[in-house]
């Protein structure tokens, strides 16, 4: 670091971060030594915290317990928060109802709630998607040739002939003119490897596979693996924590799994793969909860995921829910906007009427514009006799309210609680409207007279 030159600040977090991260394992490491002295002497007056709680507890401060007529500016602002929490809830769209519940930290989640439950927000498309791409299934991320092979072994862990093959890219196999390669090319492939002592043939859980040879030492401490001879003695050092490894790894080219999968995979007791996994959370690394869809899942059983993998699963499915939620192109609305008036569509008799006034309702249009603009566009063969049924006169005063103002300067519209009969009957049906004026409204039906027919 150039002490004469700025650094950037993202840069410094990021340098932070990892000093923190390696800092954490020492816990009498220089900078943590600092920064307690610094927070309990410098920052904080923790002899006069213990001069008040002395106090308190000799009975020489009495606590007394006042309800004041209102809140203070502290709780005001928590207290206007919480009232307009609920008084809006329902207002966004799910969508950004569950954009707002991924922005939140799911380690914050697991300490206030003790278990992360995210089925209903993670995307079941985004898992299924990053699945393929981190076990290289997905076509463009697929191996080539005896050193994408390789590379699967040391990735992924161990595989088979069939699992090698779904994994391989037809174009790179000389010969292959199918969209898939068979598993005696991949068994090809492995043998190849195993000649030139790249890979060793372990059997895990009662399956023959093949895993990189630096695996080896991981493979005979924690599994009991049987060893072909002639391992270097380097690939047999003893490792700190063997099926923590493998677990790990597990972890981090899967999306969320339960820990049946974990044990069947590597050939473990249930409790054995449950100890691990709950070792390896205690460390950070895995996070526990409940992520996949209920009929994906196993009911109430807890499920498993790497911190890492979580992270991006959450940042993608919030990718998706924001872009299911952005607002469209102008030429999409234009499109959109004539058929949900029907424009091109017209609606027919009163039943149109009906559903034109209630999409109206509320909206403040002159009474004239009703019977030359707004329902004969809207309605096929509209005849404008149908306006006297529905429109109330210029003026009118109820029994308790002051005169009308007249409704053609700019009136509103909005349907009656009553809606015609669906039955048959002798007298014709009557389009019941209320127009409404400012805080006025008056109810009016039509005359027997004047018809909405």
């Amino acid at each position: 670091m150039n002490p004469n030159k700025r650094t950037p600040l993202w840069q410094q977090r990021q340098r932070s971060a990892q000093l923190l991260e390696v800092a954490r394992r020492h816990p009498t490491f220089p900078v943590i030594l600092e920064t307690l002295r610094e927070v309990l002497q410098d920052v904080y007056d923790l002899p006069s915290l213990r001069k008040l709680a002395t106090s308190i507890a000799d009975r020489r401060i009495r606590l007394v317990e006042t309800e004041p007529g209102q809140p203070s500016p502290y709780a005001r602002d928590l207290l206007f928060g919480y009232v307009g929490a609920f008084m809006y809830e329902g207002d966004s769209p799910l969508a950004e109802r569950r954009a707002a519940a991924l922005s939140v930290d799911p380690a914050l989640l697991g300490e206030l709630l003790g278990t992360v439950e995210l089925r209903e927000l993670l995307d079941p498309d985004v898992i299924a998607q990053f699945e393929r791409e981190a076990q290289r299934l997905d076509s463009d991320r697929r191996a080539r040739g005896l050193e994408g092979v390789a590379d699967l072994l040391r990735m992924l862990g161990p595989l088979d002939a069939e699992e090698v093959a779904l994994r391989l890219d037809p174009a790179s196999i000389a010969g292959e003119t199918s969209e898939t390669v068979d598993a005696a090319t991949a068994s090809a492939l492995l043998d190849e490897l195993v000649s030139a002592r790249r890979a060793i043939p372990v059997t895990i859980a009662g399956a023959h596979r093949v895993a990189a040879i630096e695996d080896a030492g991981r493979l005979r401490d924690a599994l009991g693996a049987a060893l072909p001879t002639g391992i270097p003695v380097a690939f047999l050092e003893p490792v700190a924590d063997p099926l923590g490894d493998l677990i790990a790894r597990h972890a981090r080219t899967h999306g969320p799994f339960t820990t049946d999968a974990v044990a069947t995979r590597f050939g473990l007791g249930a409790a054995v793969a449950r100890h691990t996994l709950q070792r390896l959370e205690t460390t950070g690394r895995l996070t526990s909860g409940y992520f996949l869809p209920e009929a994906a899942g196993s009911g109430d059983a807890i499920e498993w995921c790497d911190s890492e993998v979580l992270r991006r699963l959450r940042m993608r499915s919030l990718a998706a829910i924001r872009g299911s939620v952005e607002p469209v192109s102008p030429e999409a609305y234009a499109r959109f906007l004539p058929d949900w008036q029907h424009i091109g569509r017209p609606l027919e008799g009163v039943d149109g009427v009906l559903s034109v006034i209630e999409q109206f309702a509320g909206v403040p249009i002159p009474a004239s514009a009703w019977e030359s603009l707004v329902l004969p566009s809207r309605v096929r063969d509209y005849s404008p006799p149908c306006s006297t049924s529905s429109r109330p006169p210029a003026r009118s005063s109820g029994p308790d309210t002051a005169p009308f103002r007249d409704v053609t300067a700019g009136s509103r519209c909005i349907p009656s609680t009553s809606r015609p009969s669906p039955f048959p009957s002798a007298r014709p049906r009557s389009l019941p409207i209320r127009w409404s004026h400012g805080s006025s409204s008056h109810s009016t039906s039509a005359a027997p007279t004047s018809r909405v027919s």
